[in-house]
C-alpha cells in the first residue's frame, strides 16, 4: 500500500506539538555545574610520592603523550657492612592533554596508583602550549580527586588489610602475653619479699 501523501509532515508536526507542551530542560552551564557520574574521566592527576619512574604509564601509552625524566641517586647502605643501592629521583612528569585520548591505560597499569582519574574537565587554554601539565599541576589536580566509594558489604576483605590485621592481633596478643608475665613476676618477688609467719615470731 503507498504510503498517504503528507503523513511524514503530519508526524513531523504531531512530534512539534507534543514538545511544544512540555517543559524545556536546559542545562544552564557553567552558571549550574553539571552532575557527573562516579568515575568520570577529567583531568589525570600524578600523587609523585608513589611514582617510582618504572615508565610503565609512558610505555603503554598509545598517544605517546606522557613525558617522564629521571636521574639515579646512590642510597647509603642502612646498616653497617651493607651494600649502597641506587634508586631513581623524578625530575619531570608531564602529559600532554592536547594529544591524550582519555583512554585510561596509563592509570591501570600503574603498579603503585601513582596516577587517578579527577572529575575536572575545565582546563581548556587559548595555547595548545598551555595543555602540557607539568607534574606540579597534575599534583594540584589530586585535591580534586574523590574518595573511593566504599566496598560491598559482602565482599571479602582485601589480603593486604587482613594480612595487616593478622600482624596487630599477634602483636596485641604478644603484648598481653608480656604484661601478664610481668604481673606474675612482680607478684612472686613481693610474695616472697614479704617475712613468713614463723620468722614473724621467731623476731617477737
Amino acid at each position: 500500500m503507498p504510503p498517504i501523501p503528507g503523513s511524514g509532515l503530519a508526524k513531523g508536526l504531531a512530534v512539534t506539538l507534543r514538545t511544544m507542551t512540555r517543559k524545556t530542560v536546559t542545562a544552564q552551564y557553567p552558571d549550574v555545574q553539571p552532575e557527573l557520574p562516579p568515575r568520570s574521566r577529567g583531568v589525570i592527576a600524578l600523587f609523585e610520592e608513589n611514582c617510582t619512574v618504572c615508565m610503565l604509564c609512558a610505555r603503554e601509552c598509545p598517544d605517546w603523550c606522557i613525558y617522564i625524566d629521571s636521574h639515579k641517586e646512590t642510597v647509603p647502605a642502612a646498616a653497617p657492612g651493607g651494600r649502597e643501592r641506587s634508586r631513581n629521583v623524578l625530575d619531570r612528569f608531564a602529559i600532554d592533554f592536547s594529544l591524550c585520548m582519555y583512554c585510561g591505560i596509563c592509570i591501570e597499569v600503574c603498579p603503585f596508583d601513582a596516577l587517578f582519574w579527577s572529575p575536572e574537565f575545565e582546563y581548556a587554554e587559548t595555547d595548545i602550549l598551555e595543555l602540557t601539565h607539568e607534574r606540579d599541576k597534575l599534583r594540584a589536580w589530586m585535591w580534586t580527586v574523590p574518595e573511593p566509594p566504599a566496598l560491598d558489604p559482602g565482599a571479602e576483605e582485601p589480603k593486604e588489610i587482613a594480612a595487616a590485621r593478622k600482624t596487630a592481633e599477634k602483636l596485641e596478643a604478644q603484648r598481653a602475653l608480656e604484661a601478664q608475665q610481668a604481673q606474675e613476676a612482680q607478684a612472686q618477688e613481693a610474695q616472697q619479699a614479704q617475712p613468713t609467719k614463723k620468722e614473724a615470731e621467731g623476731e617477737e
